[in-house]
């Protein structure tokens, strides 16, 4: 497996993004079994990163149900784990009657963290990442509290999510330079429109973490040949599927690039993973840029 860096380790060049396992746009939700083997199964293959999240569960009232699933399948699995990162995320609320919403409070966080840390089954969380920003708070104070929940040793790296590059630019200045591990953005064929903040990552040392990045849950990533049929002729060329070729063109448009495809089914994880053994041409890469509205 093709290697990249992210907060100062080794990761494998695909992650493995787990919110399908605990919900997805199909509500087709796989059983407890059935989970722990794609993630036993992406392990197999070679992925080394795995994205979870606190909110990520069938229902309000289950709240860390992926968190959970994810550590079971960690902890169960016959091979070395120690070079295993498990990234988290936390900031959304899911209250009773599926009221969501955003909390980036300092005590909202705290509790958070330490909810995580006990899902999880650890003492320190490899990579938190603030999920989506809490527009009643200053960008910077939260920033402040992650540091700090960093500095007590409760988190390794910092992270952040679905944020501008000014935001990313703030969570910089409170951390310190070199500091911010992770940008985890939507970018897919389907929604390129954090390629500004992909290629700001890039100049700054920052892995960039694609979500949904073959087009989302709820049939975008089975049909994003069909839409973006170039991706579809060109993994007929290579004996591909369309799915390997989106993948690889994400990693070829920067090194600091890591996308996280979500899975509830151990082949399509297996399918993800020899992404990252495609190589594609300059004019190949070139012309699906072009094919997806990027010059």
């Amino acid at each position: 497996m093709q290697q990249r860096t992210l907060a100062g380790r080794q990761v494998s060049a695909i992650g493995l993004g787990a919110m399908p396992l605990s919900m997805n746009n199909d509500n087709q939700i796989p059983s407890h079994e059935d989970a722990v083997a794609t993630v036993h199964a992406a392990l197999d293959a070679g992925v080394t990163l795995i994205d979870t999240a606190d909110c990520y569960a069938p229902s309000w009232d289950q709240m860390g149900h992926n968190e959970r699933i994810v550590a079971e399948a960690v902890r169960s699995w016959s091979g070395d784990s120690s070079g295993i990162l498990v990234a988290t995320k936390g900031g959304i609320t899911r209250n009773a009657g599926e009221v969501w919403g955003r909390d980036g409070s300092a005590e909202y966080l705290r509790r958070a963290v330490e909810t995580s840390l006990e899902n999880l089954g650890v003492d320190v969380i490899d990579l938190y990442q603030y999920h989506r920003p809490d527009r009643t708070l200053v960008y910077g104070d939260v920033m402040s509290t992650l540091a700090g929940l960093q500095q007590e040793g409760l988190i390794r790296a910092v992270g952040i999510s679905n944020a501008s590059i000014e935001e990313i630019e703030i969570a910089q200045q409170v951390l310190g330079e070199g500091n911010l591990a992770s940008v985890q953005n939507e970018f897919s064929p389907r929604h390129p429109g954090s390629i500004d903040e992909l290629h700001y990552c890039g100049r700054h040392g920052i892995a960039f973490l694609p979500w949904s990045p073959l087009g989302g849950t709820g049939g975008g990533a089975r049909g994003v040949g069909d839409r973006f049929t170039l991706f579809r002729q060109i993994g007929q060329e290579h004996g591909v599927s369309p799915q390997q070729v989106v993948l690889a063109w994400e990693l070829a448009l920067d090194p600091h690039v890591i996308p996280i495809p979500g899975a509830r089914r151990p082949a399509s994880i297996v399918d993800s993973t020899a992404a990252a053994h495609l190589e594609l041409s300059d004019d190949e890469i070139a012309a699906l840029s072009r094919a997806v509205g990027i010059d």
